[in-house]
């Protein structure tokens, strides 16, 4: 991934470019938080999205195109070990985008003197798994080609309703309702209740549990190592 410049983007760049620009012009509403602490947040569920689902998700589908995983799955590594190998590359990835985000927001005047890391390292795990189990289930299912598009298309729905940069409160009255049940909002719902120290949310823990086990049940049942 670190030799891959489109990966970089979707991993590094787009994160802390939305970060960078929206911190520094004063056009979102942000619920009564300063511009750079709402962002953190959303911006921490935009990288847990984009390494678990985008990221995963197309490296994995182009490799069941290829063949790849079939062949692997036959050698001394396994299927289960090439599984947990992915798990691993994307915790590590996630930990490296956490840090370069932190360290992008107290540059910028962010001071997390509230936050309640347990509950934040609670919601990234849960994030990561719900997501990972989405971009698995699309990876298992189409053609590289179209898993690809699905990939993309889901990721700019997602943060578009998903509370990441735009309150959903701010959304017409149908999309609101239809965007608070969905995984992107719970996750940066959670994170924004950890980083600033507000009450926790519990539908949006609720939320967020849900999606999680039915997106790992969806990539168990339906993923095909070839096709």
């Amino acid at each position: 991934m670190a030799r891959n410049g489109e990966q970089l983007l979707l991993l590094v760049g787009i994160p802390v470019l939305l970060l960078v620009f929206f911190s520094q012009v004063d056009i979102l509403p942000t619920q009564g938080l300063s511009s750079i602490a709402f962002l953190v947040p959303g911006v921490l569920a935009l990288a847990v999205m984009s390494s678990a689902m985008v990221s995963l998700g197309i490296a994995t589908g182009f490799e069941r195109s290829y063949g790849v995983l079939r062949r692997l799955g036959t050698t001394p590594l396994g299927t289960r070990r090439l599984v947990l190998a992915k798990i691993t590359a994307t915790c590590f990835i996630e930990i490296g985008q956490l840090f370069l985000i932190t360290m992008v927001g107290l540059a910028l005047g962010w001071r997390p003197n509230d936050s309640n890391w347990l509950l934040i390292v609670v919601t990234i795990a849960l994030g990561t798994i719900c997501f990972a189990g989405i971009g698995l289930t699309l990876a298992g299912r189409l053609r590289a080609e179209v898993n690809l598009a699905a990939q993309n298309g889901l990721y700019l729905v997602l943060l578009l309703l998903g509370g990441v940069i735009l309150p959903n409160d701010e959304l017409p009255r149908i999309a609101e309702s239809f965007a608070q049940w969905l995984p992107s909002t719970a996750l940066s719902e959670l994170l924004r209740a950890g980083v600033n120290g507000q009450d926790l949310a519990m539908k949006s823990l609720v939320i967020l549990g849900v999606w999680s086990i039915t997106a790992c049940t969806s990539a168990v049942n339906f993923f095909k190592w070839s096709g």
